[in-house]
């Protein structure tokens, strides 16, 4: 039987929307306050999807304590309260955008919890904005 879990985790990271190839003015004029030269910070909701087929010897498709710890390890304690333009070594060559950022987290948790299993991605930058990989 084929099934999907899911878990909720939270993080919090700052960024700044900014590419080094645009003049200032045509940065702030695409990305607004998202390129505040300081940067600026989100209460990120993370919400991850494992489907796959349930082991009939547990009854699990996953121990949900072991994906909560693949995502603590891996994402929780890897952004936040993170600068993920300067503290993330993964994102330092990539625009730090909730998409970018949302395909980054799932190619790791993908990575991490095999090929098995198929993986969804849903991150919230805001509670009305959000992105999710694959779509």
């Amino acid at each position: 039987m084929r099934i999907a879990i899911f878990r909720k985790a939270h993080f919090n990271a700052a960024h700044r929307l900014h590419n080094p190839k645009w003049s200032d003015e045509k940065n702030k004029e695409i990305f607004g306050l998202c390129n505040n030269a300081n940067y600026h910070g989100h209460n990120y909701e993370l919400e991850v999807k494992v489907v796959g087929e349930v082991d009939p010897e547990t009854g699990y498709l996953m121990d949900l304590k072991y994906l909560k710890d693949i995502i603590k390890i891996n994402v929780e304690d890897k952004l936040d309260h993170k600068n993920l333009n300067l503290d993330v070594p993964e994102l330092k060559d990539i625009m730090p955008s909730t998409e970018n950022v949302c395909y980054f987290i799932w190619n790791v948790l993908q990575q991490k919890i095999g090929k098995d299993y198929d993986v969804t991605v849903r991150l919230y930058e805001t509670p009305r904005n959000y992105v999710e990989y694959p779509a």
